[in-house]
């Protein structure tokens, strides 16, 4: 049974016209601050708290006060074919930079059936299932992975190395929702350790390796021992591999290549963030995109049964004792959209706080129903 929500819900108007005034003051473009703020909703609307305002403070408004991300995108397109895109983001917004790369690969996936994409030297993109969903809404398949800063070990490693790196695919079905599959291939994220110590909880054990081998739980030791090297998060199947380990890690690896390898930019522990000497530097990191049109195989109509009969059939199979339930892959994001849709933003006490901070701060006419 689900934890009944006792934080406060906040109009999603609200929220989206707060977040992109913020931005516009930390220098993003009006346009582009609608698009960085509708990702990052995107985010809460499915239930993915530690990518949506979680994040929206210390991984894009930091990184713009302490230089590690330019508020104005300026996008290069490097190679450009008809079935291909090659990008420089300039250090810019991933998230603006991905948007642009989504519309035109939809455009040729039209023309041609499919297409792919690379972006180097960009930033953090936000939740991966919002590009792979662009594909879909356009009855297309998406997929789209990421590099991330180092903080993943291979197997039998204790030392960061590859980013939680997600491989995200959206296809569309006959149902309500489409199967969308979006996450990282550690068993982990940074995200989910930021919104474990910010929320006072600890991680559960066996998702985090440090230096001797053991595992840690405290969530805010984690994130700075991560920070200094002196401890990883596990790929799935956690560690070594008599659970799988070597799976994860070898989709991890593949993530990594793809994201740098295909624009031939900056790789493992180049994506620090941190120079020789501890300081801050541009992230550079690389995505890469595919767009799959179903009508140039057997037909979208026919893909859309096909894909909504395997999932229910899935659903409908013998369910574990004690379970009520069988879900397919976004099929829980969803649920929490139908669920919040009309309530709105639940926002936990330090998100509060930075937004009545990041308001004050701003300059801004806001007043929040956690206020009254």
């Amino acid at each position: 049974m689900a934890e009944k929500e006792t934080r406060p819900y906040v109009p999603w108007k609200l929220v989206n016209d707060f977040m992109v005034d913020v931005f516009k003051a930390y220098g993003v473009p009006e346009e582009d601050a609608k698009i960085c703020t509708d990702v990052l909703l995107e985010s809460d609307r499915r239930g993915i708290e530690s990518h949506g305002c979680n994040r929206f403070k210390p991984i894009y408004l930091n990184r713009i006060k302490n230089g590690t991300l330019k508020p104005v995108t300026e996008i290069e397109i490097l190679k450009d074919t008809p079935t291909t895109v090659v990008m420089d983001a300039h250090d810019g917004m991933g998230m603006v930079a991905s948007y642009k790369m989504m519309e035109m690969l939809i455009e040729k996936a039209k023309q041609y059936g499919m297409a792919g994409g690379t972006i180097m030297n960009s930033t953090h993109y936000g939740i991966a299932g919002y590009w792979t969903t662009m594909a879909e809404k356009a009855g297309m398949i998406g997929i789209t992975g990421t590099n991330a800063r180092p903080s993943v070990a291979p197997t039998f490693g204790v030392e960061p190395m590859m980013g939680t790196n997600p491989l995200t695919f959206t296809m569309p079905t006959d149902e309500e929702f489409p199967f969308n599959f979006d996450c990282a291939t550690s068993i982990v994220q940074n995200g989910k350790i930021e919104y474990y110590e910010r929320s006072g909880k600890e991680t559960p054990p066996g998702l985090v390796v440090k230096e001797d081998g053991g595992t840690m739980t405290d969530s805010g030791q984690i994130l700075k021992d991560m920070r200094a090297g002196h401890c990883a998060l596990l790929s799935i199947g956690g560690l070594g591999e008599a659970t799988g380990g070597y799976k994860g890690y070898g989709f991890t690896t593949i993530v990594e290549i793809l994201s740098s390898a295909l624009a031939g930019g900056p790789h493992l522990k180049e994506l620090s963030g941190k120079d020789e000497n501890g300081n801050n530097k541009m992230y550079k990191l690389g995505h890469f995109f595919f767009v799959i049109n179903p009508e140039f195989f057997a037909g979208l109509d026919v893909f859309k049964k096909c894909a909504g009969d395997i999932c229910r059939e899935l659903r409908a199979s013998k369910k574990a004792p004690g379970e009520d339930r069988i879900y397919t892959a976004g099929e829980k994001e969803w649920l929490a959209w139908q669920d919040r849709k009309d309530k709105g933003v639940p926002v936990g006490g330090a998100i509060q706080k930075e937004f009545i901070e990041l308001r004050d701060a701003c300059g801004l006419d806001y007043h929040f129903p956690f206020e009254d």
